[in-house]
């Protein structure tokens, strides 16, 4: 049998029927998955379900006393003969969240975002205070009046978000790192291992690659433990603790797909894949079925006149509340600016909006009043050559820091999204000599209208690179929805509070 490579070291080459004698040989010796569940794989996934589900009960409960509470008893019945037939249900809102996935999607998922429950635990949810209602009709001798189930709901639905989110960050703190094994080499697997380090917070480790290509895995620093047709994967696995295995598909065949699964299931190890294209990524892309053969299917490369209509609503009803609110605090920043430093309270800049019509984007003025001028000798210092980003930038002034790293110098481009040049949420709006430096297939970051915030805001900002910024714009546009604008917007704020990226 061919011996497994240590870390840090190339595996023997073999035949290429040693392996699967190796494995026929080896597969008695291997202990069944259940075995090796109750040794320690997949126990961090057995606890985390657990954990959320006693959060779960724990949130509901709690919101369930407060609502009784707060909307009293009635037709002459306390709020504590309601609670106690509410009690009652708590074990039927573990089963209604199981149906809708709420404790199976973080053993699928490389990252543990509670955002992402939002949707199906409104929609579980509202199924559980039917069931509830029904219940009370049912088997209660009153009824549960609606402004107490109304309550109720709000109330659960914004405590077990809270209550998911603070037993996921608490879980991942105490737990060791997923360790994470990736099968095939290539651009992809590279990138997908700098973000694995760079995000602690993903509690995720990659220990090792399995391929043919020794200068990959020498560019991203990760032992080449052997190729795929000469070691055993089940037993690698075993011995290296695998947690996880990340396949690029594009360097997988289907048969070879198959055997790793297989590997896989025998042993308890999750899997990921990788798909090739990222332009086929996103939460809108429909998994069809066609008697048997899955199908992705991605969006229309142009919104309808609905989802259009939508977006704009979206983007009026939002930056025309925030600018209501917003007015004061202008007014005081408008006042600090003039007080710091001579010349205008905004700054305009011409951008390149929608299908490369170019518009004046409104800022607070953060620099001294000449940094156009000064821009061109400052381009020789910049970190990324795709645009100026530099670690300390001369021109920026007292007041224009603290707005900077508060994120409050774009306030005025809430005026840009209501004339429509803009929306919330959207592609970056580059400068004319940025976006002659986009062509190809990435100019179809330009379908959608340019954000204040997107994707290249909530991951990073400044820190992301010039052309991974084009690539995650572009994912925006072919993979828009309704729904992922609205998560955007909400992951924003801790975002800016963070002042993540700020520069």
């Amino acid at each position: 049998m061919p011996e497994v490579a240590p870390l840090g070291t190339e595996a023997p080459v073999a035949s290429l029927d040693a392996p699967l004698q190796s494995r026929r040989r080896t597969r008695a010796d291997l202990p069944r998955a259940g075995s090796l569940v109750a040794r320690g794989y997949g126990r961090r996934d057995y606890y985390l379900r657990r954990l959320l589900a006693v959060a779960d009960v724990a949130c509901v409960a709690l919101a369930l006393v407060l609502a009784m509470a707060l909307a009293g008893g009635a037709r002459g019945h306390s709020w504590s003969e309601y609670l106690l037939y509410g009690a009652v249900t708590l074990p039927a809102w573990v089963v209604v969240f199981k149906m809708y996935g709420l404790y199976e999607r973080d053993a699928k998922r490389l990252s543990h975002s509670t955002l992402d429950d939002l949707p199906p635990l409104f929609h579980a949810l509202l199924l559980g205070c039917l069931l509830m209602w029904c219940w009370f009709t049912a088997a209660a001798p009153f009824k549960l009046v609606f402004a107490t189930i109304l309550l109720f709901g709000a109330l659960a639905l914004a405590l077990v978000l809270a209550g998911r989110a603070s037993t996921r960050a608490g879980f991942l703190r105490l737990i060791s790192p997923e360790r994470v094994l990736l099968i095939g080499t290539g651009q992809t697997s590279g990138a997908l291992i700098e973000k694995m380090r760079a995000k602690a917070s993903l509690r995720l480790e990659p220990i090792g690659m399995v391929g043919c290509d020794h200068d990959a895995a020498r560019a991203v620093d990760l032992p080449l433990l052997g190729c795929l047709e000469d070691v055993d994967l089940a037993k690698l696995m075993v011995e290296h603790g695998v947690g996880r295995v990340v396949v690029a598909d594009a360097e997988v065949d289907g048969g070879r797909l198959l055997r790793v699964l297989r590997d896989c299931k025998t042993v308890a190890v999750k899997v990921s894949l990788l798909p090739a294209t990222f332009s086929a990524l996103g939460p809108s892309v429909e998994v069809d079925d066609v008697q048997g053969v899955t199908v992705l299917g991605v969006n229309p490369s142009v919104l309808s006149r609905s989802s259009r209509m939508a977006k704009r609503t979206l983007d009026l009803v939002g930056a025309g509340l925030l600018a209501i609110v917003a007015l004061p605090l202008l007014v005081a920043l408008a006042v600090a600016i003039k007080l710091d430093s001579p010349g205008p309270v905004f700054f305009c800049q011409e951008r390149i909006g929608r299908r490369g019509r170019r518009f004046r984007l409104l800022k607070l003025r953060t620099m001294v009043a000449d940094a156009e001028a000064k821009r061109g000798e400052l381009l020789s210092q910049s970190k990324d050559s795709g645009w100026l980003h530099l670690e300390h930038d001369p021109r920026i002034t007292r007041v224009g820091r603290v707005l900077r790293l508060a994120s409050l110098d774009e306030l005025p481009q809430l005026w840009n999204v209501l004339r429509g040049d803009m929306s919330l949420v959207g592609p970056r709006p580059l400068v004319a000599e940025e976006d002659s430096m986009v062509d190809d297939w990435a100019r179809g970051r330009l379908d959608l209208t340019p954000g204040i915030t997107g994707l290249w805001q909530v991951l990073g900002r400044t820190s992301i690179p010039f052309e991974e910024m084009v690539k995650l714009d572009y994912l925006y546009v072919t993979n828009w929805s309704l729904w992922g604008d609205i998560r955007l917007i909400l992951r924003t704020l801790p975002v800016v509070l963070r002042r993540s990226g700020a520069n």
